[in-house]
């Protein structure tokens, strides 16, 4: 047995993190942009103001897209540069960009799956209070109407926003991403409710906009616990969806408002705890039809039950890892599409899944990276078995289309199937974009 024969194989890219032209025409400032201005707090001063110079490239890159057989591509939107104050006007200059890419998509034979929000987001309206002003979910739906009203003749995919758990947990909880804030937990839990409430109010303005044919889901960051043995099945299942304290991490704390309209219970009691209690007025909105859940998955944690405690499992010495220090667990996508499906009952696709490897063109130029071909057939043939025992798994998006802009590690961190060589541009296509054109011929059955 194979994968479906509808199966949508693609790739995926950010726009803070491949685009640059971070100062063309009347873009706006967003959060990463002033993170790159701002000493010590991108690795070796690196900056996203240039990068991949996709925004003056993009044509190149969708050429190559479609010679390596890529036929659909996740994609993210600049808010800013769409929307330089955040509101209001849509600038001409991000309308051009944008409908240019979309149409050069369709002339290729790519179908764009349009993230709204991936991060970067825009600094005026963070000036206001970002997510911890309540207006922030007014904001986001208005952006979405929006696009949706503009670009709705393009797009039939949309994801909400990628990966709360790091733009949320990382950027204003633990300080570690833009906009680089480590606030009390009461702070932190009103941010993730306004999230919460931006996304049931977008996912209904898109369908008001677009009608019927439109396809709305979310990207998460999802890091699945796993069994050691096949008795601790139930305990990684519950410890995967387990709130805990400082922790937002958890799939369930992002995904059971806007599947089931309500806050898992051990996150909702340390949100009352810190004085912050959602109203049920708020739930209705949050709760959304989902058409999907996408999950963005490089590794997990194995997990086994010691005197009825369940406690993570030290990786083995030998363990691979990623240039990201990741542990290589192929079984994250096995076990953690089954984990999903049984708790929300919905169709998957994986959005992201990829590894960062050290590497670089060898002395006759070519990037001979058999260790992300390795790791990409690992994760499929794990995704595949799932697929298989009847996990309605619709999609695989590969990160990364080409390296970028890897957040506060800057250009260290290689995760492209094409690379880049950031003083001239030039993109070449690694040993993995051949191999993963093949992938996308055989429908897999070459891994």
């Amino acid at each position: 047995m194979s994968f479906d024969k509808n199966f949508v194989w693609g790739v995926s890219t950010a726009a803070y993190q491949i685009e640059g032209g971070a100062f063309d025409g009347d873009k706006g400032l967003n959060v990463w942009d002033v993170a790159s201005m701002t000493e010590g707090r991108i690795f070796e001063g690196h900056t996203g103001h240039v990068g991949c110079d996709h925004f003056h490239r993009f044509r190149q890159d969708v050429a190559l897209m479609k010679e390596l057989g890529i036929r659909h591509y996740r994609l993210s939107l600049n808010w800013a540069r769409l929307f330089p104050h955040g509101v209001g006007e849509m600038s001409e200059d991000g309308k051009k960009f944008y409908t240019e890419l979309f149409e050069a998509l369709k002339a290729a034979g790519i179908t764009p799956w349009v993230t709204l929000f991936h991060w970067d987001y825009p600094y005026e309206l963070y000036l206001k209070g970002g997510w911890l002003n309540r207006e922030s979910a007014d904001w986001f739906e208005e952006y979405a109407a929006k696009v949706a009203a503009v670009f709705g003749k393009y797009i039939r995919h949309f994801i909400l926003i990628n990966e709360p758990q790091c733009f949320i947990g990382v950027g204003y909880a633990h300080g570690g991403h833009a906009p680089f804030l480590k606030l009390p937990a009461r702070e932190v839990f009103t941010c993730c409710h306004h999230v919460h409430l931006a996304c049931g109010k977008a996912e209904k303005a898109i369908r008001r906009v677009c009608g019927d044919g439109v396809q709305v889901g979310i990207a998460e960051a999802y890091w699945p616990s796993l069994p050691q043995t096949e008795a601790d099945l139930q305990a990684a299942k519950e410890h995967t969806f387990a709130c805990r304290p400082n922790d937002y991490g958890s799939a369930a704390l992002w995904l059971d408002p806007l599947v089931f309209g309500k806050y898992p219970a051990d996150f909702l009691a340390y949100m009352r705890e810190n004085g912050v209690n959602p109203p049920e007025e708020d739930m209705k909105i949050i709760r959304s039809q989902l058409d999907f859940i996408g999950f963005n998955t490089y590794s997990g944690e194995y997990v086994t039950v010691k005197e009825g405690v369940t406690q993570r499992v030290t990786p083995a010495s030998s363990t691979p890892k990623t240039d990201m220090r990741w542990n290589v667990h192929p079984d994250s996508m096995y076990y953690g599409t089954k984990f999903l499906y049984e708790r929300y009952g919905l169709p998957l696709v994986c959005t992201e899944n990829g590894v960062a490897l050290t590497e670089w063109k060898d002395i006759d130029g070519k990037i001979l990276d058999y260790g992300r071909i390795d790791f990409l057939r690992r994760y499929l043939r794990s995704l595949k078995r799932a697929a298989e025992e009847g996990v309605p798994v619709k999609g695989y998006f590969e990160w990364s289309f080409i390296d970028n802009f890897e957040w506060a590690e800057g250009y260290s961190k290689k995760f492209g199937i094409v690379h880049v060589d950031y003083e001239t541009g030039e993109r070449t296509p690694k040993e993995s974009a051949y191999f993963y054109r093949k992938v996308i011929e055989t429908n897999g059955e070459n891994i």
